[in-house]
């Protein structure tokens, strides 16, 4: 897929630098971090990095620097240069199709992202209703598809304060859980009890195995993805050259507090052999209060649990599929069967489809025995395919740099080209290192798993989008006020 670059001896056209906002609509660098620690930190991978007992927070805080840091800086100067995300980014630094290739991979990674955060739900819900449900992928399978289509009929209405929801979800489906779990563990050790994880300076890195020992990192780069989003404040913020890496590097320690604390917490309760990687977190729960005979409060924080998480899934649901659909009519790049729109406006066609995959998806669950190797499995494709947009990111990044030197940028990235150089090497090892299965992936033989990463991420990230390119016809083209 090629297309002619816009040319280098202009500043582009399509994208105006953001101007700046109102007096009256500034926001401070703090405000900032607590947008960004709200939209990257979760409870929900703590129990995958909990099997490593304390070497959980080598294995958190090295893709922190290389990945997560480069990221934000990185998508600040781009955003406060240039509107419309992602696409126009890549669009203007390397090709439109690259650029198209780019907004798709944003929301491909939502075809198997729903299916992995709803199997989270489906196991945490279990415990509120039977635990042996946990287990099961015939319930996992029928949560899945009830709370995706209850979803998309909620989103397909227009339905207003949907976001507020998702906000309210870090207090009350991640500061609470997260401090209480980390404070009751803290007094589970504290009275005595041996940690089932060794906590000796000994065990701070991972015990090597060959490079599965270490493939469980890859999913540590979807717990920090999303930052080139919140980057959209840069332009915000008084004096964004100093208060946005202020920001970034408070966010930074927030966001490694909330995912290491909790998973340490989880490992002094819950032996790693015992640990499922959906149902962790209220494994970890229920330990600890049986240990105060405070079990009736499980429940309650798997109620809090998934409200947080129905709440999330709700916010994303038409955010990346929204996207696509903009781009989609302006250039082409999907057929007019997919670009319709209902009488509110949403992209209920593009919903619908990729509810009918979510729903296959959601069925293997049933076939599959192993729960938690499915898990596993859809959340490697998931960052398999978003990485192929910071690796066309990090090359757009260099490419406008060179291209527009001049083009106004409310901020500039430090040693940008050292930046996208760590960013890209590190986006492009754990891309390869996700075809390794984890030494913890026990059922199935490697082959099988190479070949289940490959055709997901492969077939969803780069052959899909390329057919559709390809198919691509002149008429595809809809005009912006066109609602049918």
């Amino acid at each position: 897929m090629s297309a002619p670059d816009i040319p280098a001896d202009r500043p582009p056209t399509e994208s105006k630098a953001r101007t700046r906002v109102p007096a009256g609509s500034w926001i401070s660098w703090l405000a900032l971090a607590l947008m960004t620690t709200s939209s990257v930190a979760s409870l929900r991978p703590s129990p995958t990095m909990a099997v490593y007992g304390l070497a959980c927070v080598f294995l958190y805080v090295v893709p922190a620097i290389v990945f997560l840091l480069p990221t934000s800086l990185v998508s600040a100067e781009l955003a406060s240069g240039w509107e419309g995300g992602v696409y126009n980014w890549v669009a203007l630094g390397i090709s439109k199709p690259m650029g198209f290739l780019a907004v798709w991979c944003q929301f491909a990674m939502t075809i198997f992202y729903y299916p992995s955060l709803l199997g989270y739900v489906a196991s945490t819900l279990a415990y509120v209703i039977n635990p042996a449900l946990a287990s099961s992928g015939v319930w996992t399978a029928l949560v899945i598809m009830i709370c995706y289509w209850s979803g998309v009929y909620i989103s397909s209405r227009g339905t207003k304060g949907v976001a507020g929801l998702a906000s309210g979800g870090l207090i009350i489906g991640t500061l609470i859980p997260g401090v209480l779990l980390v404070i009751l563990g803290a007094v589970f050790l504290g009275q005595g009890n041996p940690s089932a994880a060794p906590m000796t300076a000994d065990h701070l890195l991972p015990a090597w195995a060959g490079l599965a020992s270490l493939v469980l990192i890859v999913n540590n780069f979807l717990s920090y993805s999303g930052m080139e989003m919140n980057a959209v404040h840069v332009s915000s913020l008084r004096n964004p050259a100093k208060e946005f890496p202020k920001a970034m590097f408070f966010a930074m320690g927030l966001v490694l507090l909330i995912f290491i604390l909790p998973a340490l917490a989880i490992s002094w309760v819950v032996p790693a052999e015992q640990l499922s990687l959906t149902a962790g977190v209220m494994q970890a729960f229920d330990a600890v209060f049986a240990q105060f005979g405070w079990q009736w409060l499980t429940p309650v924080i798997g109620i809090m649990l998934v409200a947080a998480s129905l709440g999330g899934m709700l916010t994303w649901l038409a955010g990346p599929s929204k996207g696509l659909l903009l781009i989609s009519r302006q250039e082409g790049y999907l057929p007019p069967f997919l670009q319709r729109v209902n009488k509110h406006g949403v992209q209920q066609n593009i919903l619908v489809t990729q509810g009918l995959v979510t729903t296959v998806i959601a069925l293997l669950y049933a076939f599959i025995p192993d729960v938690s190797s499915t898990y596993w499995i859809f959340s490697v494709i998931t960052t398999q395919v978003y990485l192929i947009m910071y690796l066309l990111m990090f090359v757009a990044a260099v490419r406008l740099r060179r291209k527009f030197p001049d083009h106004p940028r409310g901020y500039r990235a430090p040693m940008l080209v050292g930046l996208c150089g760590v960013g890209f090497a590190a986006s492009l090892a754990a891309l390869l290192i996700g075809f390794i299965p984890p030494s913890q992936f026990s059922s199935g033989n490697a082959g099988v798993y190479f070949l289940i990463v490959a055709a997901g991420a492969l077939g969803l990230g780069l052959l899909v989008p390329y057919l559709f390119y390809k198919s691509r016809k002149p008429s595809w083209k809809q005009p912006e006020e066109s609602s049918s």
